[in-house]
């Protein structure tokens, strides 16, 4: 069945959405060079971040509409490829347990585990789709055998809700549910570093982290108080941080994107980070794929973000322009067919996709 072209206003509303993701990404990049012009940095890592994102982006619509399926299973077999360089793939110091290496690794085989997912949804012959969840599976075993705990829990995860999708009518509710866990994580990750949780709580799930990454945490919350409105410049983190200071075993990063981006870009940049995650979930809702590709990325995208939260996942490249390939495909209009929506049993005929 080929792809349904959408409502009228469809396209509109797609070329809306790009356009402002366009906006964002150039916000964020001339954000990050206003405050680096005030208090001085090193503007370039996230220069190089947002270019990665676009790069993948674009990447991820040209090659999803011509190769939906190749497209996606190509990506994850580059994650599994790359999650076993990551140590190699970032200057300092291996990270601790639960991330392993800045959390690289359990970020590179959750975007190669949504990519598979996706090309299982893509698929339509059968033979074709069993194999791409095998592939899932054959993630997760990756997972284990390098040693990333968080790596395997997410892609065990994704592959659950992947399947869980066959039953989804709505998107919306499914990515409105993704959205909210994504603000669960984020929220405890800064209760923690502000010490708000209650003692038990706190005690938890401080034990399940080392302690230098929650002193970390505490250096990143108070020099956002000190610095709310620009921050102390992008980079300029290390510069500024006493725990960094007092270990040079440190990559100079506090461990958590929205809390670096607190620290060295103020609450202007928590803002632009958040708005721009939004927006790849805004773009999944627009996206003309079957509900089934655009939840098992979106699930993939937030046990990123998840990650990203406390782990400098996103400092490295590989995951930045991943998220946009794997974003850029589940928003792609495929040139040729692409199998139904499935639907649960006795549900009514399903509308069009929308925008």
């Amino acid at each position: 069945m080929a792809a349904t072209a959408g409502p009228p206003g469809a396209y509109e509303r797609r070329s809306a959405s790009d356009a402002t993701g366009c906006a964002l990404l150039g916000v964020c990049a001339a954000w990050t060079l206003i405050t680096a012009g005030v208090h001085g940095g090193q503007p370039e890592g996230v220069l190089l971040a947002v270019l990665a994102v676009a790069a993948g982006y674009a990447g991820g619509r040209i090659c999803g509409a011509l190769l939906p399926v190749a497209a996606p299973c190509a990506g994850a077999l580059a994650g599994i490829g790359l999650a076993a360089a990551a140590p190699h793939l970032s200057p300092g110091p291996a990270g601790t347990a639960p991330l392993g290496h800045t959390g690289a690794a359990a970020a590179l085989l959750i975007l190669a585990s949504g990519a598979a997912c996706s090309a299982a949804w893509a698929a339509r012959r059968p033979a074709t789709r069993l194999a791409m969840r095998l592939l899932a599976v054959g993630i997760v075993v990756a997972a284990v055998a390098l040693g990333s705990m968080a790596g395997s829990v997410a892609c065990t995860g994704i592959l659950l809700c992947s399947l869980a999708t066959a039953l989804m009518r709505r998107r919306a509710l499914g990515l409105a549910g993704l959205a909210l866990a994504t603000a669960v994580v984020t929220g405890l990750t800064w209760a923690i570093a502000d010490d708000a949780l209650p003692e038990g709580l706190s005690a938890s799930l401080v034990g399940q982290l080392d302690g230098q990454r929650v002193q970390l945490w505490h250096d990143a919350l108070a020099l956002a108080g000190q610095e709310p409105a620009l921050g102390v410049g992008p980079g300029r983190f290390a510069d500024a941080s006493p725990t960094v200071a007092e270990n040079l075993l440190t990559d100079g990063r506090p461990h958590s994107a929205p809390l670096q981006q607190a620290a060295e870009q103020g609450l202007a940049g928590v803002v632009l980070l958040a708005a721009v995650f939004c927006w790849l979930l805004y773009a999944l809702y627009r996206s003309p794929r079957s509900t089934q590709v655009v939840l098992s990325a979106g699930a993939a995208l937030t046990a990123l973000a998840a990650v990203a939260s406390v782990g400098n996942a996103l400092s490295v490249t590989a995951v930045t322009t991943g998220a946009g390939y794997l974003a850029g495909i589940a928003t792609a209009r495929p040139l040729g067919d692409e199998p139904a929506q499935v639907r649960p049993p006795g549900s009514p005929p399903l509308p069009a996709a929308p925008g």
